[in-house]
């Protein structure tokens, strides 16, 4: 089993930075895409920043420019840098990780973060 734990939510206000970190722990081998999603009240969950092994980065178009996605390989981690952040950005945040364990190295397990609320308020 692997377990995301998510962290750097918080109320900000217009304009303001949050960075949000999930780390993975348990039985991994590998990690070969990691991703953030967020949802808010009464819409669908969508996604904001995803990120492979190898470095490659896609970004939803309402983040880019403002959102920066990287990873810690070494500590199985990955963050989202979000600044000038406006109140349509309002939502829970999940961190998503496909992960291959080491007694299963063919495939890929899909795993979600219990998410952490971000509230872009003045």
């Amino acid at each position: 089993q692997v377990q995301l734990a998510e962290s750097g939510g918080g109320l900000v206000q217009p304009g303001g930075s949050l960075r949000l970190s999930c780390a993975a722990s348990g039985s991994i081998s590998s990690i070969n895409y990691m991703a953030w999603y967020r949802q808010a009240h009464g819409n669908a969950r969508e996604l904001v920043a995803a990120t492979t092994s190898g470095g490659p980065t896609n970004y939803a178009d309402s983040v880019k420019g403002r959102f920066t996605i990287s990873r810690d390989n070494a500590k199985n981690t990955v963050f989202l840098q979000m600044n000038n952040l406006k109140p349509e950005d309002s939502a829970v945040y999940y961190c998503y990780a496909r992960v291959r364990s080491p007694s299963a190295i063919w495939r890929s397990d899909v795993y979600w973060g219990q998410g952490t609320q971000v509230t872009v308020s003045s």
